[in-house]
């Protein structure tokens, strides 16, 4: 199994500027959803972001998915929304955006909290927490999280990378089905599409060498 590439939004979205950015990063290689998740914005400009983002993911074949706002994902015409507010917020989400949308799970904390959230329908599983800066690596619990789940559990799982392209592959290599990037490709020194282009040929090294369990 390979993974692919889970894309997050830079923290502090210029959507003019990261509009060109995000386009030549989706055309340098496969990317399988982009997460429209700036910190501290109001709703209308969370609303401002997702319509000038959400179509570029789309023309590329990227789920476009918005954190915690299912105004914004629907006025925005996104593919689905990110819910980190808890079990009741994600029940409800489900409850009225399946099957239509995608509803994706995070700020999971716990191995119960998990188990709940894929018990409740969440399209994924997502570990690793979007509130905390990034280190070069990432976090050993978001890998044990990962490794744990993947080896267990139906719905597939997420896990947030560093700043590191090592990262990147420390959390492929836990069998997980997608690996978020968020700094390591907006902050790479030659550019969003360069670190596309490696983050992708890190997931193509990584499922050949996974062994044949056929």
């Amino acid at each position: 199994m390979r993974a692919r590439l889970f894309l997050i939004t830079p923290r502090i979205v210029d959507a003019a500027a990261l509009a060109p950015q995000l386009e030549a990063a989706l055309a340098a290689g496969d990317v399988a959803s982009l997460l429209i998740a700036p910190d501290a914005v109001s709703e209308n400009d969370l609303q401002a972001i997702a319509e000038t983002l959400v179509p570029i993911a789309q023309k590329h074949d990227v789920a476009a998915l918005v954190l915690g706002n299912s105004r914004v994902m629907g006025r925005a015409r996104a593919d689905g929304i990110h819910i980190e507010g808890g079990e009741t917020a994600l029940k409800e989400a489900i409850e009225a955006l399946q099957p239509k949308s995608i509803v994706g799970a995070g700020n999971l904390r716990a191995r119960h909290e998990a188990m709940e959230a894929g018990e409740a329908g969440a399209d994924y599983i997502f570990f690793g927490l979007l509130d905390l800066e990034e280190g070069d690596e990432a976090h050993r619990k978001t890998i044990d999280l990962g490794a744990w789940w993947a080896d267990l559990f139906e719905p597939p799982c997420v896990l947030l990378s560093g700043r590191s392209m090592a990262s990147v592959e420390a959390c492929a290599r836990t069998g997980a089905d997608f690996v978020a990037v968020r700094a390591a490709v907006w902050e790479h020194p030659d550019g969003p599409a360069a670190a596309i282009a490696e983050a992708n040929a890190i997931l193509d090294r990584v499922a050949l060498e996974q062994p044949d369990t056929e």
